[in-house]
């Protein structure tokens, strides 16, 4: 059992970041372990990476000079202009961007980061900031400031650890490794998780945890980046993932959902005029919306749907 969190404002911006971790105090209770935000705000001119050593190498912070250095190094090595740095924790952000200003090489340049021992990237993105960590939404605010975050859209999760372990890794949202501004959360399981990583591995792709829903984001992102639309990809994924799941996904555009046929996972939508929201539980949009959220409403199971940020449009879809 956990618990997830969106939200989309309708041409505008607004305080995502405040947004997304009342709905989740609102269904702590669904996952204390782990919780994380990814956060989209206006195009920028430079790619954002959020960068994480590990919980070993985090405790002597006498390591981190010499993974910096490293770090620098790789990208350097692979044309990426650091334009900025910052720390907090065991968290890098570095912001820059290709010598070509082209960004087709954040696969490659990825997977080359995470060479250096205890280093991973959690996210990369013109747009896109994954912040995640263990422990409740109150505690990652208190660690990393995350309230002062406004943006676009985002989307959020509360983890109960049932498969892998309790870290910051396996913590929701997954970044779409290897891939700009796709991310996605996850309440269930697939099923047929193994046969479809063994078949993005054979295309070349990497993994790093044993997550099942970190497969959801790369073969999400696989199918956008073959031309595919995020509403036609997320309708796919209803006849190609098995078993029980109400997921999000998020790209620079909006935010999208699926909902298995067997309809066992929750999912509530409130619409206004400013903004959707969408959760696990009504109380979550209540802690948002208070008594607007008389018109909310649960998407019928086998179902999937999108919302652009830019425009009111909404496109639901049964399959």
């Amino acid at each position: 059992m956990c618990g997830i969190a969106g939200i989309v404002y309708h041409g505008g911006t607004g305080n995502v970041a405040d947004a997304l971790i009342r709905m989740l105090f609102g269904c702590q209770h669904r996952g204390p372990d782990s919780t994380g935000l990814a956060l989209y705000n206006d195009e920028t001119d430079h790619l954002i990476l959020r960068v994480f050593l590990n919980a070993d190498l985090s405790q002597d912070p006498g390591l981190w000079p010499g993974r910096r250095d490293q770090i620098t190094r790789v990208l350097g090595d692979h044309g990426f202009g650091i334009q900025d740095t910052s720390q907090t924790g065991a968290f890098l952000r570095v912001s820059g961007r290709f010598d070509t200003g082209a960004d087709e090489d954040i696969q490659k340049l990825s997977y080359a980061v995470e060479e250096i021992p205890g280093v991973e990237i959690f996210s990369s993105g013109r747009h896109l900031e994954v912040i995640k960590d263990e422990g409740t939404a109150e505690e990652l605010d208190a660690r990393y400031g995350c309230r002062s975050f406004h943006g676009t859209h985002g989307i959020g999760h509360v983890r109960l650890a049932t498969e892998s372990d309790v870290n910051p890794s396996t913590a929701h949202p997954f970044w779409a490794y290897g891939f700009n501004d796709v991310a996605i959360v996850h309440n269930g399981q697939i099923t047929n998780y193994f046969k479809l990583k063994r078949l993005l591995e054979q295309r070349g792709y990497r993994f790093r945890t044993e997550n099942d829903s970190e497969v959801i984001a790369v073969y999400l992102a696989d199918k956008m980046a073959k031309g595919i639309s995020m509403e036609e990809a997320l309708a796919q994924s209803l006849e190609e993932l098995d078993g029980t799941f109400s997921f999000l996904a998020a790209t620079a555009e909006g935010l999208g959902y699926a909902k298995d046929p067997i309809g066992a996972k929750p999912m509530v939508v409130c619409e206004t005029d400013e903004l959707v929201a969408v959760a696990s539980e009504e109380v979550s949009l209540q802690r948002l919306l208070g008594d607007r959220t008389s018109t909310s409403f649960e998407p019928l199971p086998g179902t999937s749907g999108t919302w652009s940020r830019s425009t009111e449009a909404v496109s639901l879809s049964a399959r």
